[in-house]
């Protein structure tokens, strides 16, 4: 995974009062609270399968925007316990992740698998008659990776790391950590937090390759030589990252407003990119399994190019996206601030 860079430094701002954590505190109480209801509602569907699935991905949610306040207001909340914290956030939001991702993940590349044998497939070049094996090869594949998401998930549930997380997020409910006095910086704001973390995605956002994603298919994802889910795809997965983080930190200043049109279509776009990335990688992985039939390698290596093709459509839908657009506090777009 990326690794996000760390607000350790306030913005630079005009002398003034000890900052307003209000709203940070603020935030994190109701996330708190919505955490633990998310949980209880797992606890009490836990003879109805669907309705657990979608308790824990609830508690995931809850836990991801935790660890995101926690990270980007960091400056306005007791450091120790922040970075305390905050992995164990990301521990169970990753957990809690990981089996719908999968199942997701098997569901897009059968679909795919089949758009791709259509009747028509031998004369294109399709995948042919290695589909079906190709198929089955995924399927034992990502049915054994759900299989062992899911038993991670029930034992997470049964740890003492999630009861002591649990005990963590309860204590919000009452006073919030802040930092000490002597430690907070003059002038510094939550709102001043949350333009910096808009400026580190503008600042992300300048470095990716743009002036090549102009065009919906221009075969630059396609030459990523080797078969993982990182090289050139990596500053994209960064951008989605601190997107997520400007979305959480402009919900904690401005309660409401919601992130704007085109964010929201930037954040699409970012997770079909994540989402078609990954998917690719398990197409090479499977392909490389040793043994298999020539026809079934030849099959994973079409569909690989598929979603590598998807992976340059999602840049191409992120780009026309964000054109024009300066994103702050708010996601207003430029003179409607």
């Amino acid at each position: 995974m990326p690794r996000l860079p760390e607000p350790d430094h306030l913005p630079e701002t005009a002398p003034g009062p000890d900052p307003a954590a209000a709203p940070v505190a603020a935030a994190l109480r109701a996330e708190a609270a919505a955490f633990l209801r998310a949980l209880r509602h797992h606890t009490e569907a836990a003879q109805d399968p669907q309705e657990a699935r979608e308790a824990a991905r609830a508690l995931g949610r809850s836990a991801r925007r935790l660890g995101a306040i926690l990270h980007t207001f960091r400056p306005l909340l007791d450091r120790e316990w922040a970075d305390q914290l905050r992995p164990e956030l990301t521990w169970l939001g990753g957990v809690l992740a990981d089996e719908h991702l999968v199942a997701a993940r098997l569901t897009r590349l059968l679909a795919s698998l089949h758009r791709l044998s259509g009747p028509a497939a031998p004369r294109r070049g399709g995948p042919g008659i290695g589909t079906a094996k190709a198929g089955a090869l995924l399927e034992r594949r990502l049915t054994l990776a759900r299989t062992r998401a899911h038993s991670a998930c029930l034992t997470a549930f049964a740890s003492a790391r999630l009861h002591a997380l649990v005990d963590e997020v309860a204590l919000l409910g009452g006073e919030v950590p802040l930092a000490p006095d002597d430690r907070l910086r003059s002038g510094a704001r939550a709102d001043a937090l949350a333009e910096a973390a808009a400026r580190r995605l503008a600042d992300a956002v300048a470095a990716l390759p743009l002036h090549r994603a102009g065009h919906p298919y221009n075969a630059d994802a396609l030459a990523l030589a080797v078969p993982a889910p990182d090289g050139q795809d990596t500053p994209w997965h960064q951008v989605r990252l601190l997107l997520r983080l400007h979305r959480y930190a402009q919900e904690v200043v401005a309660p409401g407003t919601g992130p704007g049109p085109r964010v929201a279509a930037a954040r699409r776009a970012l997770d079909q990119h994540r989402d078609a990335s990954e998917a690719a990688h398990e197409a090479a992985s499977a392909a490389a399994t040793p043994r298999i039939a020539p026809t079934t390698a030849y099959a994973l290596g079409v569909l690989h190019a598929d979603q590598r093709h998807e992976v340059e459509a999602a840049r191409y839908a992120f780009q026309r996206a964000w054109a024009g657009e300066a994103v702050g506090v708010g996601g207003e777009e430029p003179g409607r601030r």
